[in-house]
């Protein structure tokens, strides 16, 4: 039950946080929420509903009349007359009363032998092959029974589909055939008016026919373009409602002048049942590739904030808190408001979605809807689900809307903008059909086919198994806290358990502990473990009303950690003034989200000792300057350290050495030259070296500090420290002349080589 129930007396506990942590500097605290309804149906209820703005109360109490039927597959429409609850069923066009006798059959559908395919023997292809088995032979009448109502006299109308098409009416506890029309297969609908007189919905034609309250006069009341009609419903204003199938129409017929109207142009293909509330409509629209949802509530998010709910007559003020020294508690006499302490969003902390989205989500392309018709005529959707709807039932303000795949039952209250799934049989596949009769429900379902009564009380008892609550590491679990209203009679118990896997069913889970009332923070008495799963047990007392928990704190404590230098990058920057410097870059990550300070070493290759060159760096990178050490291959190391969040006796680090990096500012050298003349011509063979970097450019000019010319070495590749070159010079004229080599390595360092030559006049 979604309305809520006013609590007279509230007790406000004002709690303080789980973790503070200016008290707990060496663990992080993490206090993960569970407040809305995506985060509470990730869990497993058992007589508990999850609401649409995020709640778990009690479900209904409900009660299993029939269990099983016999060939029968499906429930297809339910009528409440007196104590007797009628269901009409498919495929062998069964009719059942189920009353203080229990359940008996009060119409069956002429069996037929269904043929079984032979072998050359004459045997069945499919008989068993142990001689001793039992053979039931499959009967199939192919009739069904869609719709049915109550007459005027409150006598039992039933249409019979199929093979046979014909409208019946229980009288002396026999099925009289009133009506059968001469060019309709089925008839899925029946609605009987205020003076007695009777309408069929039927197909394949999407005809409507009117009878009077005995049966004896028929007529068309319209004639559809539609191949089916599906549903009907009595207005208020005495015309006759049809929603249709292939084109999902809703008509509004006079059945005066049997003029009709298109009162709605819906996007869905079948309009499924029609029901008043007041002076409104309500229609079910659903289309037929429509599909269970990957998560209840996925199609439909409800907008932020509420509508504002109008008091009940006499439901007053009346109620004066009594407020406690320090603000902390409240107390009444009607019940207890549980609340969370407010907490400082923290580090690495995992915040729950929020409540309420902003706005709605966009309509899926694939959903069924319930729409709210005026009596205006305008149209709004108040609620809709990636599921088929089947059936649609009015109870007090709520919608009882049943679906499939899932054979889940939702109450919708239209006017809060709230809805739930008060019912779900893990059996069955879909909810067929309901009736509601006073305070109670009936319910029938498909695959397999099932009756079951669903009272207006609340159950006695609910459980709801949260969804794993994952630390991020092994962690000490503190306290559960909840927000909830918990009336008088009524209390809410704890249990948890924890293990180190993500499979709940895994065997190394610890056992679950004993359930404890929750009457402010609860102690998680569960071992140190990476996820924790709690449980609430929710206890009623009269049926009357129920706690309601709308926030689910959970709050946990991961040892100190050290630190992890996860990569150490070392380049040679490069650009104006940046000679000789390395950027050192480093990644790092720590599981407390603690503050990080960092120290960068180095130490030249083959050396033991490292030597500091910068401390309490804060930053995720370092300049370096390589010109300080002299030319070799170095290692640098970075620590990580989380003192800045810890004490001295719980700080910790971690550290990583780079790859070897080149220190290189000396230019290379000619270590070898030779020069020879001829005449007008000069030839240099040159060896240039480096002691630690390839030859990375050689270049000459003559008599000038520019035009330099580049040349390659011998064999044509740069790629050592050692390079031969030969460089010749022709044409000289008479006279000096200066031949200059610029020579530099591949890291840039460079250096120049002059020779001077004379050349002699002839």
């Amino acid at each position: 039950m979604i309305k809520n129930k006013k609590t007279v007396c509230v007790l406000a506990v004002l709690l303080l946080v789980c973790f503070p942590v200016s008290l707990c500097s060496a663990v992080t605290s993490k206090v993960i929420r569970h407040n809305s309804s995506r985060e509470f149906e990730k869990g497993e209820t058992n007589d508990v509903v999850i609401g649409s703005r995020g709640t778990i109360q009690l479900g209904r109490r409900s009660e299993i009349l029939v269990k099983q039927f016999d060939d029968v597959w499906s429930i297809n429409s339910i009528v409440s007359i007196g104590d007797t609850v009628y269901v009409g069923t498919s495929p062998n066009g069964g009719v059942y009363s189920f009353g203080a006798g229990g359940l008996k059959k009060i119409y069956a559908a002429k069996l037929t032998k269904k043929e079984r395919p032979k072998d050359s023997n004459d045997r069945d292809v499919n008989e068993p092959n142990d001689p001793n088995a039992v053979r039931q032979d499959r009967h199939l009448a192919n009739e069904h029974i869609f719709a049915m109502a109550a007459d005027a006299s409150g006598r039992l109308l039933v249409g019979i589909s199929g093979q046979r098409c014909a409208l019946c009416r229980l009288e002396g506890g026999e099925l009289k055939t009133i009506f059968e029309p001469n060019d309709a297969n089925y008839i899925f609908a029946i609605s009987v008016d205020k003076g007695g007189g009777i309408y069929l919905g039927t197909g394949p034609k999407g005809k409507i026919y009117r009878l009077d309250s005995l049966g004896k006069h028929s007529e068309v009341l319209y004639d559809s373009t539609d191949k089916n009609i599906l549903s009907l419903a009595q207005g208020p204003d005495e015309f006759i409602y049809a929603g249709s199938d292939s084109r999902g129409l809703i008509y509004r017929i006079n059945p005066k002048t049997k003029e009709a109207a298109i009162l709605y142009d819906s996007e869905q293909q079948e309009i499924t049942a029609l029901v008043f509330m007041g002076e409104e409509l309500y229609a079910a629209a659903t289309s037929a590739n429509a599909v269970g949802a990957e998560a209840k509530f996925a199609a439909q998010a409800p907008q932020a904030g509420r509508p504002e709910q109008q008091e009940e007559e006499g439901e007053g003020d009346g109620d004066s808190d009594e407020g406690s020294d320090g603000g902390s508690t409240t107390h009444t006499t009607g019940g207890t408001k549980l609340q969370i302490a407010n907490t400082k969003e923290l580090a690495g902390e995992q915040q729950a979605e929020h409540k309420m989205p902003v706005a709605r989500l966009p309509k899926p392309a694939q959903a069924s809807y319930i729409y709210k018709v005026t009596k205006d005529g305008f149209v709004t959707d108040v609620f809709n689900e990636s599921a088929v709807f089947f059936c649609l039932a009015t109870q007090g303000k709520e919608l009882l809307v049943g679906t499939g795949n899932n054979a889940q039952l939702f109450a919708v209250e239209p006017n809060s903008e709230e809805n739930a799934v008060v019912f779900e049989d893990r059996q069955a596949s879909q909810i067929t059909a309901v009736a509601v009769a006073g305070d109670n429900a009936y319910i029938g379902m498909a695959n397999p086919a099932r009756l079951v009564k669903l009272g207006k009380v609340f159950a006695r008892e609910g459980v709801y198994k949260s969804e794993l609550v994952d630390a991020g590491q092994p962690a000490k679990w503190g306290k559960l806290q909840i927000e909830a209203d918990v009336p008088q009679g009524c209390k809410v118990l704890m249990a948890c358990r924890s293990g180190n896997v993500k499979d709940v069913n895994d065997k190394s889970f610890s056992k679950w502990t004993e359930p404890k009332e929750v009457t402010g923070p609860a102690q998680l008495d569960c071992p140190v473990n990476r996820f924790c799963q709690y449980k609430l047990v929710l206890c009623g007392s009269d049926g009357k009303v129920s706690p309601v928990v709308r926030e689910v704190a959970v709050a946990s404590a991961v040892p100190n950690l050290a630190p992890r230098v996860e990569s150490v990058d070392v380049t040679r920057m490069e650009g104006p003034g940046k000679n000789g410097k390395f950027k050192i870059n480093y990644e790092t990550k720590d599981d407390n989200g603690d503050k990080l300070i960092y120290k960068i070493d180095i130490r030249k290759v083959g050396r033991t000792g490292w030597i500091q060159i910068k401390d309490a760096v804060e930053t995720g990178s370092f300049e370096w300057d390589g010109r300080t050490v002299e030319d070799g291959r170095y290692e640098i190391r970075v620590t990580a350290s989380d003192e800045r969040s810890n004490t001295p006796e719980t700080k910790l680090t971690g550290s990583r050495v780079s790859d070897e990096v080149v220190v290189d500012n000396t230019p290379p050298s000619v270590t070898k030259y030779k020069l020879e003349k001829a005449g007008k011509k000069v030839t240099i063979r040159v060896t240039v070296s480096d002691g630690l970097s390839a030859i990375g450019k050689v270049e000459y000019t003559v008599d000038s500090d520019a035009n330099w010319i580049g040349i390659v070495p011998d064999d044509l590749i740069y790629d050592t420290t050692s390079e031969d070159f030969t460089i010749l010079v022709e044409k000289l004229s008479a006279g000096q002349h200066i031949i200059s080599l610029k020579l530099a390595d591949a890291v840039g360092n460079t250096t120049y080589k002059t020779y001077e030559v004379n050349i002699e006049e002839k």
